[in-house]
């Protein structure tokens, strides 16, 4: 896999702003949805994503950027020294013998065998039985209407994990008995995917919807996506930029007041691309005819 800076096409200083907005731009352009029947686009659309759960994540992308990691997120080979706790460099071997080293490699080493069979898992040892983190990713549909992941857990069975509707990004998931010795518990951490239309604000969703001119001004009825799908929403007459229709209960459900919140659909006015002579010629016309000054009316001068 590419360096996922690269994909995203980001410089390593980029901020965490910057890493969701890339990926916002780019899943848009690359959006299996969008582009359907292109398995060249989709794999692109599966490689960005890969990129922004790694740079999305703090620690993943700090071990990355360290190179502990690889873009895949997978342990990178350990070179020919490594430094000590204690903060000396030291070479394999029996040298410098340290036993609290020689602990840390061993356990270390064992870690890296059950994180390769478990990329998403990590892992405390101790004698009560400990809590073991895992992270898994979904997309902003599956979180909002709830969706299961599975995961292998340290003993290795394989659990379905209930991702409930209205999942946030970040949000943990606590699995009773489920952590090392059987004591512990399983944490899990669910990471959820920016859409390249939807923005969640609590339980309501935002979208903007481009809408021509004749549509704005002579009012139409227009499909719009919403997370069940696409449904006919009617423009008013007369709608300008800015203007907001609301499909009540198309939000994301509420668990604990058992309501869904709201969609708001921003209206975008778009203008013909390339420019229409006649609409040029028309608005030439009536722009003699009339005092349009928009700016005065919004108080600018």
């Amino acid at each position: 896999m590419r360096d996922p800076y690269q994909v995203l096409g980001l410089g390593r200083s980029a901020s965490a702003d910057d890493v969701k907005q890339a990926y916002r731009r780019l899943a848009k352009q690359y959006h299996p949805d969008l582009n359907p029947g292109r398995g060249d686009i989709e794999q692109r659309f599966k490689e960005v994503s890969a990129a922004y759960n790694l740079l999305s994540d703090p620690e993943k992308r700090a071990r990355f950027d360290r190179g502990e990691i690889d873009a895949t997120g997978n342990e990178s080979p350990s070179g020919g020294f490594h430094r000590s706790r204690s903060g000396r460099t030291r070479t394999e071997g029996f040298s410098g013998f340290d036993a609290d080293d020689l602990f840390s490699d061993l356990f270390g080493s064992r870690r890296r065998q059950a994180d390769s069979a478990n990329p998403g898992a990590s892992r405390g040892f101790g004698g009560r039985g400990s809590d073991i983190a895992y992270s898994v990713t979904v997309s902003f549909t599956e979180a909002a209407l709830g969706t299961k992941r599975r995961i292998s857990l340290s003993t290795g069975k394989s659990l379905d994990v209930a991702i409930p509707p209205g999942t946030e990004d970040q949000q943990k998931l606590r699995l009773k008995g489920q952590g090392v010795g059987g004591a512990g518990d399983a944490i899990v951490e669910v990471h959820v995917e920016p859409h390249p239309f939807f923005v969640r604000k609590e339980f309501d969703i935002h979208l903007d919807a481009p809408v021509s001119l004749p549509e704005a001004v002579l009012g139409a009825t227009i499909r719009i996506p919403t997370l069940e799908g696409h449904v006919a929403v009617k423009v008013p007459a007369g709608s300008n930029t800015g203007s907001v229709l609301r499909l009540k209960g198309k939000g994301i459900l509420d668990a604990k007041r058992r309501v869904h919140g709201d969609q708001y659909v921003k209206l975008k006015v778009v203008l013909p691309d390339p420019p229409d002579p006649e609409l040029t010629n028309f608005l030439e016309r009536w722009a003699r005819d009339r005092s349009y000054d928009v700016r005065s009316k919004a108080g600018f001068v």
